[in-house]
């Protein structure tokens, strides 16, 4: 069985390990397996463990190995799914208690990739109930319990992607995916300690994934480090002929000649208005690290629009359309979280020349959006105003007075009503233990450079490597 310090090696550094011969595919695996199954529930991180698939898999990738037929970096790579991606033969409960014995007969497109890359799925990690779509007020929204963080377990992990970050933070699994459409991947790996990418909308397919919101969802990974994040979308991304959005543009990670220092970056406007104190101290600290190697302007001003009305009006609209069984049937009811049962009607009665007027807001948006981060390779900012919210308590009441500027709040719905891609990592610690995160933004379809911004920042700090302590 191997230890912590295997456990918690980046996939690149893994996938060394195995084509050398020095780690098995096999005992790699039970290895995660074992510690996911002791740790796993106490974090609210687990559904279902895939124990003996996941060994057969295991083995057979430890044989193609030894015959010289490697598949790639993830190969005899263990890794978990968020509960929303459809596997086939294995519950895929959508975090909420209606759809706990649900089962498909087909992969999603993302872990049939994974899998055709050689990446072992060794369980389905847990989420807030039907990605947050119905509306939520505080982190007990899953039947499976709330997400802890792995760093002080009476904190939350964030969501909607709560096991996904809390698996990845402790060492349960190598990486993960987790999903967005508002901040579902950026949230918990700010709150988590993990490095977290939101991909490009349409870079990744979403079939077979749970639709809160046909034009807003995203699938992306989230890993110890910024190069095993594109290590992992280099695996998934691509064009489906069962997703229409689904894009071919193909993906390059760094380094190329124009992704190497010096960086232009920028920092947006009201970054440092009023975040907790530690937030504000960490961003400055880290912002001191990125002039090593990156020209840095300050106050980039995204254009005042009601971008968080807009996400809202969209995710209302097209949340109640896809689960109007369940808002009909009166199965919400069955949900955990109380706003989940009230929050689903808005959708309802969501007017159509709202969503219209939202919809149409976006082009011009895309335009504006365009114009301003051709100038960057990243525009950055804090992830959260601050760290981790308790549990048992609700958003609104943890951290009152705590808030980024309107303009710095504005950059996770924003970023996603435009569709561009965003990468969250640590960069220190604050309030009771709880880790602080930065966030890079970049243009559409140029994740190579957010990458190649945030490794090199990683190369220049050790946050990225810290460890929770678990017992």
């Amino acid at each position: 069985m191997y230890g912590e310090d295997t456990l918690y090696l980046p996939v690149r550094e893994l996938a060394a390990g195995i084509r050398a011969g020095r780690l098995s595919p096999v005992e790699l695996t039970r290895s995660y397996l074992d510690r996911l199954e002791r740790l796993g529930p106490k974090l609210g991180a687990l559904v279902t463990l895939m124990r003996d698939q996941a060994l057969a898999e295991a083995r057979q990738a430890e044989a193609e190995i030894r015959a010289g037929r490697t598949r790639g970096p993830l190969h005899g790579v263990p890794y978990g799914a968020k509960d929303l991606l459809a596997t086939k033969g294995v519950p895929t409960t959508w975090g909420a208690a209606p759809y706990r014995d649900q089962v498909f007969d087909y992969d999603a497109t993302v872990i049939r990739k994974l899998r055709e890359a050689g990446a072992i799925l060794i369980a389905k990690l847990a989420m807030v109930e039907i990605a947050g779509g119905m509306g939520y007020d505080e982190p007990t929204a899953s039947f499976t319990g709330p997400g802890r963080s792995p760093w002080n377990p009476e904190y939350w992990s964030g969501g909607s992607s709560s096991g996904s970050a809390a698996a990845v933070a402790a060492a349960l699994v190598a990486f993960a995916i987790g999903s967005e459409t508002s901040g579902s991947i950026m949230t918990p790996a700010a709150y988590s300690g993990v490095t977290g990418l939101r991909p490009t909308y349409g870079r990744v397919s979403l079939y077979g994934a749970m639709t809160l919101c046909w034009t807003l969802d995203k699938l992306g990974p989230m890993c110890r480090t910024a190069d095993d994040c594109g290590l992992v979308l280099a695996a998934i991304a691509g064009a489906d002929p069962l997703d229409p959005a689904a894009v071919s543009r193909p993906y390059e990670t760094p380094p190329r000649p124009e992704l190497r220092p010096p960086f232009r970056l920028g920092v947006l406007t009201g970054s440092r208005e009023n975040p907790q104190p530690e937030v504000k101290q960490n961003f400055e600290a880290a912002l001191e690290v990125l002039r090593r190697f990156a020209t840095i302007e300050e106050d980039v001003t995204l254009p005042d629009l009601p971008y968080g009305a807009a996400v809202g009006t969209i995710v209302d609209a097209e949340g109640a359309s896809a689960h109007e069984e369940l808002i009909e049937s009166g199965k919400v009811q069955q949900l955990t979280a109380p706003g989940s049962r009230t929050g689903a009607y808005s959708g309802m009665v969501t007017l159509a020349k709202d969503y219209l007027k939202a919809m149409r807001m976006r082009v011009q948006m895309m335009r504006d959006f365009d114009a301003i981060f051709s100038k960057y390779d990243a525009v950055l900012s804090p992830t959260r105003a601050t760290v981790a919210s308790p549990i048992g308590v609700k958003f609104r009441d943890a951290y009152p007075g705590a808030s980024l500027s309107a303009s710095a709040a504005a950059m996770i719905p924003a970023a996603n009503l435009t569709g561009l891609p965003g990468l969250a990592l640590p960069n220190g610690f604050g309030q009771n233990g709880l880790p602080t995160s930065i966030m890079l933004t970049g243009r559409a379809w140029e994740e190579n450079r957010l990458i190649a911004v945030a490794a090199a920042y990683q190369r220049e700090t050790d946050w990225h490597t810290k460890r929770p302590v678990l017992v």
